[in-house]
């Protein structure tokens, strides 16, 4: 069975204040297998962008009385984010299919929840727009149906590209 390195971002402990970059880890040279185990009905992904929201500071707390329980200190940091199925023993998701929802901050995700993700359906619109503009905002209310004028927006030129983007949205108070 094939493997490959799984770089992920873990969580350290839970925080006081303001996060900063020493509550978080990056850990190197675990290893993935890139096959789902079957019968598992779980997908494998590789993430390619990741968001970094505002909610997730809450998680890096140690309180349960939030609408999303907190992050675990030593595992891998969860957020929304972009990827393309690895490998599937889900019927509903194919080998290179997109993916938005839920996932971890790493390489590659094992996801057995798959009610939490939704397919793209590729076109011009950029992938990083599924963290942002078309992501998590729809993502909790799915009768939120944004119409999109994409005819004037042309399409980038498609490239290999082996870097995991972390895009990150804040909301101010005037």
């Amino acid at each position: 069975m094939e493997t490959a390195e799984n770089k992920q971002v873990i969580f350290k402990g839970y925080i006081d204040g303001v996060p900063k970059e020493t509550d978080m880890e990056v850990k190197m040279g675990s290893t993935v297998e890139l096959e789902v185990v079957k019968g598992s009905g779980a997908l494998l992904v590789k993430n390619l962008y990741l968001s970094c929201d505002p909610y997730m500071r809450g998680r890096m707390r140690q309180f349960y009385g939030s609408y999303i329980p907190p992050f675990v200190p030593g595992s891998v940091i969860e957020g929304f984010g972009v990827s393309r199925v690895v490998d599937s023993d889900n019927p509903n998701f194919k080998t290179g299919d997109l993916v938005t929802g839920i996932t971890g901050w790493e390489e590659y995700s094992l996801i057995h929840k798959t009610e939490q993700l939704r397919k793209i359906q590729q076109d011009d619109i950029p992938l990083s727009y599924y963290v942002g503009l078309l992501g998590i905002i729809p993502y909790p209310f799915p009768f939120l149906n944004l119409s999109i004028n994409t005819q004037h927006w042309k399409a980038l030129p498609s490239k290999q590209d082996t870097n995991v983007h972390i895009l990150m949205f804040f909301s101010h108070k005037d």
